[in-house]
């Protein structure tokens, strides 16, 4: 096929650090609609380098689904002329990638009166705050350290609820899981704000807060954070080494033991989904999910916050199959986007993950479902795809705005049908 010729070619093009390696750079979204359109971004992947934003790899793409990636600008040209060959449908979603990671990268914005929440923060910012926030509410937040990281960074736990001097049942609440999903370690930090700054004036929080623990991970996947920080904004991964391979890391959300590395996901190391070495071998991995398995009689829900394409996920990803509860959990899930979309009217989709998204082995929320966990969630945050990984700084208010009211909605419906 002409079209496909140029895809012979491989493509050596660095995605580097934040700066101007970004310049020029695209964000495309195809729609394919038959096999010849699957073949062509088959072998668009295996011959380029592209960046797949959604679904993860080239392995996912279906023709029912949209596919967003980043290419550099060079082969843009050259594959949007492929598309036009086979009459595939495409958009150009970012025009200059470089253009939104400057202004994400623009830190005299940051205010000098306090710890922005409108901002996304660094690590060692984060750290300071988890520090700093927990002083400051001694009767409500206690800090812990759950485990290390690869290169050995702290991976940090808040406890957030009135303390009664017994047990209570916890929800836990992560971020971070994926370094380059920006706006959900943004959504922690705001959870706990709120949920300390309105305890005695907010009845619905205030009334959590005394039944309930939060248990909130700001930043699993610490490493890979504060890489996309300082060397890669698109890094997605852990930052293991991988013996007998040049390619980094681990995706830590099939890395779990849930039907581990069955299906939508990778044993590749270089993929973006590789499923890593074995169960749990990362060590993020391994602190959250040793922690979930010490407390998993307190724990009665488990909520990941993740980007993009605002979705309400639940069990089961890695099969097609409904799990006993399923009609429980996607009336929550319905009731919960409604409260959401209440705010601003932001819209939401909500199912199970294999049939709303894409199947995926390994997935954290998977594994806290079989553990006992019944009230296991993945929240997508916004967008759609206009920006992506790239959401700006002006959505994290209306974005932690509206998943708050979500999050409440779900622990409330927790309180009341404890089990």
């Amino acid at each position: 096929m002409k079209a496909l010729l140029f895809l012979g070619f491989v493509a050596v093009v660095s995605f580097g650090a934040p700066g101007y390696k970004y310049a020029g750079e695209k964000v495309l979204r195809l729609w394919p609609e038959n096999e010849q359109h699957l073949q062509f971004i088959r072998n668009m992947a295996s011959s380029v380098k592209v960046d797949f934003w959604q679904p993860d790899s080239a392995e996912l793409v279906t023709t029912n689904r949209s596919v967003d990636f980043r290419v550099d600008a060079f082969w843009a040209s050259y594959i949007r002329a492929g598309l036009e060959k086979i009459e595939l449908k495409y958009h150009i979603l970012v025009e200059n990638v470089q253009t939104l990671v400057e202004k994400q990268f623009d830190r005299k914005k940051i205010s000098s009166t306090g710890y922005n929440y409108e901002k996304y923060h660094r690590l060692k910012e984060i750290n300071r705050w988890i520090v700093k926030i927990t002083a400051e509410n001694p009767t409500l937040i206690s800090r812990f350290k759950i485990g290390r990281s690869y290169e050995g960074r702290h991976i940090y736990l808040l406890r957030v609820g009135r303390r009664t001097g017994s047990a209570k049942p916890t929800i836990l609440l992560d971020c971070g899981i994926h370094a380059r999903e920006w706006i959900s370690p943004a959504f922690c930090q705001w959870f706990v704000r709120e949920a300390t700054r309105n305890y005695g004036s907010d009845s619905t929080m205030t009334t959590l807060l005394d039944k309930l623990y939060f248990l909130v991970v700001p930043v699993i996947n610490v490493d890979g954070y504060a890489y996309s920080w300082t060397e890669d904004r698109f890094w997605r991964k852990t930052r293991s080494r991988n013996p007998g391979t040049h390619c980094i890391g681990t995706d830590p959300n099939r890395n779990f033991d849930a039907k581990w590395c069955s299906i939508g996901a990778s044993s590749n190391p270089c993929s973006e989904t590789y499923c890593g070495p074995r169960v749990e071998s990362e060590k993020e991995v391994q602190a959250v999910a040793n922690f979930i398995r010490r407390h998993k009689g307190s724990i009665k829900a488990y909520l990941s916050m993740h980007s993009y394409s605002q979705m309400c996920l639940f069990p089961y990803s890695y099969t097609y199959d409904l799990v006993p509860n399923h009609a429980e959990l996607n009336n929550l899930a319905k009731g919960a986007i409604r409260r959401l979309a209440s705010l601003y009217g932001t819209q939401y989709t909500y199912g199970p993950g294999a049939t709303t998204i894409y199947p995926a082995a390994g997935g954290s929320h998977d594994w806290a479902y079989d553990l006992g966990i019944k009230y296991s969630f993945t929240f997508e945050l916004r967008d759609t795809g206009r920006y992506g990984f790239l959401l700006p700084e002006s959505q994290i208010k209306p974005t932690c705005e509206e998943t708050m009211l979500a999050i409440k909605y779900v622990a409330d419906y927790v309180v009341n049908n404890l089990y």
